[in-house]
């Protein structure tokens, strides 16, 4: 219990900076996934041929290859083509561009779940475009999408491990540091496990609270 305590006082503050190294970049990736999710499933389902090319190479380029290769592609290959980025930026764009497929894929599937007589009654009735998707489609789709979004943001969270092998300092490069001065690993390893396992938590409860209320008001 002792050695408990004074591994608190040693490490605590080490690792709740790294626990708020991993929300931000974990924020940072939903919101951008999220615009290269719009993007490629509106490229996606385009009228243009060359969109809807561009949209399905994107998205079966970034599902078909490993998260750390594209990270490693990000960050040790851009410099290459003159795109040179710091650890926690092309950790973000890396793990938003992984991401960004599947939002994509979540949002047209939930956009094909949505009845088309519903827009074409709305239509009939005089409603714009612009109308009909604020307040017909959108609403629907949310609440459809929200699960496996969630779920897709639980493993982004996760994914954020993956940067810790271009030297950005979340839980696992500190565990792993901390590791190698102590030659303590499974004490040290059990404890990021639990943190990440305590974040995870919390964003499913968000989650379920989002889904609660949204219930509520529909």
């Amino acid at each position: 219990m002792n050695q408990l305590w004074s591994d608190i006082n040693t490490y605590g503050m080490g690792f709740l900076e790294a626990s708020w190294t991993v929300l931000l970049i974990t924020i940072c990736t939903i919101v951008l996934s999220w615009v290269f999710g719009f993007m490629a499933v509106s490229a996606k389902t385009s009228s243009v041929k060359l969109f809807r090319g561009i949209g399905r190479f994107y998205i079966w380029f970034i599902r078909g290859t490993p998260a750390l290769i594209q990270v490693f592609v990000v960050y040790f290959g851009f410099p290459q083509i003159g795109i040179h980025l710091s650890p926690f930026v092309a950790g973000v764009l890396a793990l938003a561009m992984n991401s960004g497929a599947y939002v994509a894929e979540i949002i047209r599937s939930g956009l094909k779940a949505i009845p088309r007589s519903q827009m074409e009654s709305a239509s009939a009735l005089g409603m714009s475009k612009g109308e009909i998707m604020r307040r017909i489609v959108l609403p629907q789709v949310f609440r459809i999408v929200l699960p496996p979004l969630t779920n897709e943001a639980i493993s982004t969270l996760k994914n954020t491990s993956l940067l810790s092998t271009i030297t950005v300092v979340d839980i696992t490069l500190y565990a792993q540091t901390i590791i190698s001065a102590t030659f303590r690993p499974f004490q040290f390893y059990i404890a990021a496990a639990l943190i990440y396992l305590l974040l995870t938590t919390l964003l499913t409860e968000l989650s379920d609270w989002l889904e609660r209320r949204q219930a509520r008001f529909s």
